[in-house]
């Protein structure tokens, strides 16, 4: 079994593909076998892709701040929260814990959580191999939602700034994002 994270938004998008791309991965990650693990929110695109797994019979696990309260924390219908002290170490044992990444449409922390992989990947701190990174970042670009991040990745590398391979891989559609998976 892969542990798989996934990264999204707690807000509900204005945009129903990116809901029934959350739903889809949810149901494909529990399906393939695979354990789950997400921020722990029950809110927006988190709460549609744990829910999803969940109920397809999956391994979903929450790693979730104390910051937030109690109610809010025992809220989640789960197999597993993981409590930690702060954001940060959320995205720390998040990391940690798991052999791939998918990144669903999200906002700041999306982003944020995406590179902190990339950046890991590129350093090879999972691995020490330098041929290949060890945790593969998957965006699963639904309808070009990553379009233009690919786009200033691509000149990033055009101008220099940006060597070897980060782990970046991107997908448009779920098929290509569970062969990645695999």
């Amino acid at each position: 079994m892969k542990t798989v994270a996934v990264f999204c938004g707690a807000s509900l998008p204005l945009s129903e593909k990116y809901v029934a791309a959350a739903r889809e991965l949810g149901r494909a990650i529990a399906d393939e076998g695979h354990a789950l693990v997400y921020g722990g929110s029950n809110l927006g695109l988190m709460g549609v892709v744990s829910s999803a797994a969940m109920n397809e019979g999956g391994r979903v696990v929450a790693v979730i701040p104390t910051l937030f309260p109690e109610d809010v924390i025992q809220s989640q219908q789960v197999s597993e929260i993981i409590r930690v002290r702060s954001m940060a170490e959320r995205k720390e044992r998040i990391i940690a814990m798991c052999d791939a990444f998918v990144a669903l449409p999200g906002g700041i922390g999306t982003l944020d959580e995406l590179f902190e992989v990339a950046v890991a990947n590129q350093l090879r701190r999972f691995s020490g191999n330098a041929d290949k990174p060890a945790k593969p970042m998957i965006m699963f670009d639904v309808d070009g939602f990553y379009s233009s991040l690919l786009s200033q990745l691509d000149l990033m590398r055009k101008e220099g700034l940006l060597h070897g391979d980060c782990g970046l891989l991107s997908a448009t559609t779920l098929d290509e994002t569970i062969k990645l998976l695999r």
